[in-house]
């Protein structure tokens, strides 16, 4: 329980470098007249990140959780291919990635990096990561309940991005 305790701090961990980028990057899109939209669902938003990790090692403690190593190391190569694909949607989308929605007028939008196959793939990575860390040690109430919810919240995040990215309709290779 030890490791994935660790592993666990790790994504947290991570999660306070993405909000060191987000802030340093929201400063820049502010400079350059941004607009900030769906601030109403991001509360909502880091609560259920923040239950997500804490709903691992609550789960795995009082449920008692076994280590499962048929499901443990696949799920682990999931939860690493979804931080590789976040950092490459960070990478990507450079000074514009942000954990809020944010738009910086007169750019157009990137279609670069994964955003050359898919719209929202750091969503791809929140959904993947979701499901793979609970399961890396069988917290599968947590994986169930963050993936319904996250569900319905992509649901509402989506639509808000696809709203402020409208105005952005000239594609740009990044």
């Amino acid at each position: 329980m030890i490791w994935y305790g660790l592993l666990v701090a790790a994504a947290a961990g991570e999660r306070v470098a993405e909000l060191v980028v987000a802030r340093r990057n929201e400063r820049w899109s502010a400079a350059r007249g941004a607009t900030v939209s769906g601030q109403g669902h991001y509360p909502a938003m880091v609560a259920l990140h923040t239950g997500l990790l804490g709903g691992c090692l609550y789960e795995v403690w009082l449920a008692d959780r076994p280590f499962l190593p048929a499901l443990a190391w696949p799920m682990l190569a999931l939860f690493k291919a979804a931080q590789a694909l976040r950092w490459w949607c960070v990478r990507t989308l450079g000074l514009r990635w942000n954990t809020r929605v944010i738009v910086v007028p007169g750019l157009p939008l990137v279609t670069g990096g994964p955003y050359r196959w898919l719209r929202h793939p750091n969503y791809v990575a929140v959904v993947a990561e979701g499901v793979a860390l609970p399961l890396i040690h069988t917290a599968w109430v947590t994986a169930t309940l963050f993936t319904l919810l996250n569900a319905a919240l992509l649901t509402v995040r989506i639509r808000c991005e696809n709203r402020a990215l409208a105005a952005s309709t000239t594609p740009v290779s990044a």
